[in-house]
C-alpha cells in the first residue's frame, strides 16, 4: 500500500497522564502509514489546548488522568470540536464504570489498557487500535444515539421458571454497540416471546459491567452469560469479553455453551460462532441481527440462518456508527430485512410474535 502523504494521514492526538502510555501509544500507531500522532497530552486541560493548535482527526484519551479528568475533557470535546474519541481504559470494575459513563457521553469506542507494557497482549491491543482509528476517524460522534436512563434501576416483572425459549434472536454488534444497545434494547417488551443472545466485541473485564448497567433499564433481563445458563424468552444473555457462545437445544431446553476455542474472524467472541449455532439448533425459528459494526464477522453466519430459513436484519446505513458487519451481509444477499436503530425493537418483537416456522419476511417491509 502506498504511503499517504503527510497531510493525508489521519491525525492522532493522544492525552495521557502516564508518560509510559506516552511513548508506547505513539510507537504503536507509527507502524501504520496512514497515520501520525501529531501531539499528546499529559492531561485534558492540556489536550483541549492542543486540539486548536494540532487539529487532530481523532483523540486517544485516558479516563483517569490529574487536573481535568477524561469524562470532563471528553464532554468539552463531544460539545465543542465534534472530534471522535477512542477511550484508554482500565481493567478494573472502577475503569469500566467510567467507560461506559464515556460511551453516554459521546465517545466511539474504547481499548483496554495493558497490565503492564511488555505483556504479550500488546501486540493485540495495537492491532485492535490501529483498526478502530482508522474506522472511526471521520465518524461524527453526533451519530451515536443514546435513550434516558430510569432512576432507580425499573423493577422487573417475575419470569416464569421453567419456560422454554421456542425461538431465539441472536445479535452481532461491534463498534457503536453499547450505545446502539442501550437504546434499543429497554424497548423490548418483559413479555417478548424469544430468548435473546449477544455478541457484543468487547474486552474480557467489561461485559459484565455492561450487562448489569444495561439489566438496570431493561424490561427484559440481561446478564452475562454463564457456561449452562437457560435461554428462556424475556431474558438477552451477552457473550462474556474473550469467550465465544454457542447455544445447544437439550431435552430441559436451550443452554449457552461458553469457550475459549481459537479466535474466529480475529475475534473471540465471534458472532458467526454463535450464528452458527443458532442456524443449526433453531433453524426457521431463529432471528440474526446485525448491526453497526466494523469488519465482516457475521456476515456469514447471517447467511447460514438465512440458509435455514430463519429471518435475517440488518441495521441501516445511516443509524450505524460503522456500516461493516451489516453492509458485508447485505452485499452478499443474506438480509431479509433492513430496519434503522429507531426501528429495531418493533421489528425484532413483531417477527418473533409470528407463530413457529412463521419467521419469514414480508417483501413490502424490506426497508425501515
Amino acid at each position: 500500500m502506498t504511503e499517504r502523504s503527510s497531510k493525508n494521514k489521519i491525525r492522532v492526538l493522544v492525552a495521557d497522564d502516564s508518560a509510559l502510555m506516552r511513548k508506547l501509544i505513539p510507537h504503536i500507531l507509527s507502524k501504520d502509514p496512514d497515520i501520525e500522532v501529531v501531539a499528546t497530552a499529559v492531561d485534558g486541560l492540556f489536550a483541549l489546548k492542543k486540539i486548536g493548535v494540532f487539529k487532530p482527526d481523532i483523540i486517544t484519551l485516558d479516563v483517569d488522568m490529574p487536573r481535568m479528568d477524561g469524562l470532563t475533557a471528553l464532554k468539552h470535546i463531544v460539545a465543542e470540536y465534534k472530534i471522535p474519541v477512542i477511550m484508554v481504559s482500565s481493567l478494573t470494575d472502577a475503569g469500566a464504570e467510567l467507560t461506559f459513563k464515556a460511551l453516554e457521553i459521546g465517545a466511539m469506542d474504547f481499548i483496554a489498557k495493558p497490565h503492564d507494557a511488555i505483556s504479550v497482549h500488546i501486540g493485540d491491543i495495537a492491532d485492535d487500535l490501529i483498526r478502530k482509528i482508522k474506522a472511526i476517524a471521520k465518524v461524527s460522534p453526533g451519530r451515536l444515539l443514546t435513550a434516558p436512563r430510569p432512576s432507580p434501576p425499573l423493577q422487573k416483572i417475575p419470569r416464569k421458571l421453567g419456560r422454554i425459549a421456542n425461538k431465539v434472536v441472536a445479535i452481532g454488534i461491534s463498534t457503536g454497540g453499547p450505545n446502539a444497545l442501550t437504546y434499543f434494547l429497554p424497548m423490548l417488551p418483559a413479555d417478548i416471546s424469544a430468548g435473546i443472545l449477544i455478541v457484543q466485541h468487547m474486552p474480557a473485564g467489561f461485559t459484565e459491567v455492561f450487562a448489569a448497567r444495561l439489566n438496570n433499564i431493561c424490561q427484559i433481563e440481561v446478564k452475562e452469560a454463564r457456561d449452562g445458563d437457560m435461554v428462556t424468552p424475556g431474558r438477552a444473555i451477552i457473550a462474556p469479553g474473550g469467550r465465544h457462545i454457542k447455544v445447544k437445544k437439550t431435552n430441559l431446553g436451550s443452554v449457552v455453551i461458553v469457550s475459549h476455542t481459537a479466535p474466529v474472524n480475529g475475534h473471540r467472541p465471534s458472532v458467526d460462532v454463535l450464528f452458527n449455532s443458532v442456524a443449526v439448533e433453531y433453524g426457521h425459528d431463529a432471528v440474526g441481527v446485525l448491526m453497526t459494526g466494523m469488519g465482516e464477522d457475521g456476515a456469514e453466519g447471517l447467511g447460514q440462518i438465512k440458509a435455514v430459513g430463519g429471518l435475517t436484519i440488518a441495521q441501516d446505513e445511516a443509524s450505524c456508527v460503522v456500516y461493516g458487519m451489516p453492509k458485508a451481509a447485505i452485499e452478499r444477499s443474506y438480509v431479509d430485512r433492513v430496519a434503522s436503530l429507531n426501528d429495531m425493537a418493533g421489528v425484532i418483537t413483531e417477527a418473533v410474535s409470528k407463530g413457529s416456522g412463521q419467521l419469514t419476511v414480508n417483501s413490502e417491509k424490506q426497508n425501515c
